[in-house]
C-alpha cells in the first residue's frame, strides 16, 4: 500500500462574503444608510433586531446550564472550583473597580456637563420614572433574593442569569458529589450541549438580518442630530472605554502572554455582532466556543465567561460614574471627593444587583443616584436620548473584558494552552467555527 507523505493542504480559504464578520458588518453599514435616508423604514426595522436577540436570549440559560455544569463535573475535585470561582471573583472586584474610578477621573478631568447650567426642576421626571421604578431591583435585598429560583426549572425559564448560575453551580457540584453513579447524566449533559450549540449555529445565520434591523432602528429614529448637544459625553465615554480595552486591559493581556489587538481581531464576528444588536449576551454562545478553541479550559471558561457576564462589567461601570458625574456637573452640583467616592462604593454594590435586569446600565445608573441624594435622578433625562449610543459602547468593553478575564485567570489556574492561543490569535492554529461547538478535545475550523 502507498502512502502519501507530501505535506497535508491547508484547506483553501472561504470567500469573505461567507464569514459571519463580513455578513454582520454588511448588514450595519446597509442598515445605517436605510435609517438615514428613510428614517420612518429604519423604525419600522425594530422587531428584525428586537427578534434576533430574543432568538438568542431563548438559548442563552441552557448554554450557561450546560456549560457551566459539564464544566464543574469535569474539575473533579470541588476545591478546584471554588479555587477558579474566587480567582475569577478576586479579578472581577478589581477591574470593576478601577473602571469606575477611570470613570470618575475622566469626567473630573473633561468635566463634559460644565457650562450646561440646567435647572433640575425643568427637567422631564415622568421621562424616566420607569427606569427608577425598577431600580428597586438592584438593591442588595433584590440582588439576594432574586438569584434565588421559585423552582429549579422555572431558573430556566425565566432568563435570569443569576438564578440559572446558582442552579448550575449547585448542580455540577451535586454531580461531582455522587461521583462514578451520575456519568451516565454528566455524559448526557454534554451531548445537549452538543445539541444546543448546534442550535446556536443556527440560530447565528439570522445575525446579519437582526444587526440590520437594530441598526436601521437606532439610526432612524434617533438620527445623528440627537448626538449634536450631547456630543462631548458620548465621545469622552467612547474615548475612555477604548482607552480601557487598549492600554489597561492591553497592559494585563501583554502580562499574560497574548496581545489585545490579536485577540480583538480574532473576536471580529462576535463584536460585531454585539455592535449591531447592542447585546453583549448575543454572542455570549460564541466567545464560549472561540476561547474554548483557543486553548482555554473547559472548566475555567464555563464558570468565568458566565459569571462575568453578571459581575464584571467594566464597560457599564465607566458609563456610571462618568455619567453620574456629568449629570451633576450640567446641573451645577458640586460633589466633594467624599460624595464621589460614596458614589463608587454605592455603585461597586448596585451594578451586581442589576445582573440579569435588561437595560441594566441605565437602570443601574437611577439605582446609584436614588442613593447617593446630592445628585438628582430627574437629571438621567439628559442623557436619554443618547444612551442607547453608548449602549453599544458598554456592550463591547463588557464583552472584551469578559474574554480577557476568562484567558488570565485560565492562566493563573495553569490550564490555558499558550501555544495553541498564541497560534489562534496570530491566524496560524485552528478556530472556533460559529456553525458548531468544538468537542472537549478537538477543534474545528472556522
Amino acid at each position: 500500500m502507498r502512502v502519501d507523505t507530501a505535506p497535508a493542504q491547508a484547506p483553501a480559504r472561504r470567500p469573505f462574503y461567507t464569514h459571519l464578520y463580513a455578513q454582520v458588518l454588511v448588514a450595519i453599514v446597509l442598515g445605517a444608510l436605510l435609517g438615514h435616508f428613510y428614517p420612518a423604514t429604519g423604525e419600522a426595522l425594530k422587531p428584525l433586531g428586537d427578534g434576533f436577540i430574543k432568538l438568542v436570549k431563548m438559548v442563552i440559560a441552557p448554554v450557561i446550564f450546560l456549560t457551566l455544569v459539564s464544566g464543574i463535573a469535569g474539575m473533579r475535585e470541588l476545591g478546584a472550583v471554588g479555587r477558579v470561582a474566587g480567582k475569577a471573583f478576586a479579578y472581577f472586584l478589581f477591574f470593576s473597580t478601577l473602571a469606575l474610578i477611570i470613570g470618575l477621573v475622566v469626567a473630573n478631568l473633561v468635566q463634559p456637563g460644565a457650562g450646561m447650567n440646567v435647572d433640575p426642576a425643568t427637567l422631564d421626571r415622568g421621562a424616566v420614572q420607569g427606569y427608577a421604578n425598577q431600580a428597586h431591583e438592584t438593591s442588595i435585598t433584590g440582588f439576594l433574593l432574586g438569584a434565588i429560583p421559585e423552582t429549579l426549572v422555572s431558573a430556566l425559564t425565566q432568563g435570569n442569569i443569576l438564578q440559572v448560575l446558582l442552579v448550575a453551580i449547585l448542580f455540577g457540584i451535586s454531580l461531582s458529589l455522587v461521583g462514578k453513579p451520575a456519568e451516565p447524566v454528566l455524559d448526557m449533559i454534554e451531548r445537549l450541549g452538543a445539541v444546543v450549540f448546534r442550535l446556536v449555529g443556527i440560530l447565528m445565520r439570522a445575525a446579519p438580518i437582526g444587526a440590520f434591523g437594530a441598526i436601521a432602528f437606532t439610526v432612524g429614529k434617533y438620527g445623528a442630530g440627537s448626538l449634536v448637544n450631547l456630543g462631548g459625553l458620548v465621545a469622552t465615554f467612547y474615548l475612555t472605554s477604548i482607552f480601557f480595552v487598549l492600554v489597561v486591559l492591553g497592559t494585563v493581556a501583554w502580562a499574560h502572554g497574548f496581545s489585545i489587538l490579536k485577540l480583538i481581531a480574532y473576536l471580529k464576528a462576535e463584536l460585531l455582532l454585539v455592535l449591531g444588536t447592542s447585546s453583549s449576551e448575543a454572542a455570549l454562545p460564541n466567545l464560549i466556543t472561540k476561547l474554548e478553541a483557543a486553548g482555554c479550559d473547559r472548566g475555567v471558561v464555563g464558570l468565568v465567561v458566565p459569571t462575568g457576564y453578571s459581575f464584571n462589567l467594566d464597560g457599564t461601570n465607566i458609563y456610571m460614574t462618568l455619567a453620574a458625574l456629568f449629570i451633576a456637573q450640567a446641573c451645577g452640583v458640586e460633589l466633594s471627593w467624599g460624595d464621589q467616592f460614596l458614589l463608587v462604593g454605592v455603585a461597586m454594590l448596585s451594578s451586581k444587583g442589576a445582573a440579569g435586569v435588561t437595560g441594566a446600565g441605565f437602570i443601574t445608573l437611577a439605582a446609584t443616584l436614588s442613593i447617593v441624594p446630592a445628585v438628582p435622578v430627574a437629571g438621567m433625562a439628559l442623557i436619554l436620548g443618547v444612551d442607547r449610543f453608548m449602549s453599544e459602547c458598554r456592550s463591547l468593553t463588557n464583552f472584551v473584558g469578559n474574554a480577557v478575564a476568562a484567558i488570565v485567570v485560565a492562566r493563573w489556574e495553569g490550564k490555558l494552552d499558550r501555544q495553541r492561543l498564541a497560534a489562534t490569535l496570530a491566524g496560524r492554529g485552528p478556530a472556533a467555527s460559529t456553525a458548531e461547538r468544538a468537542p472537549a478535545t478537538t477543534i474545528v475550523g472556522e
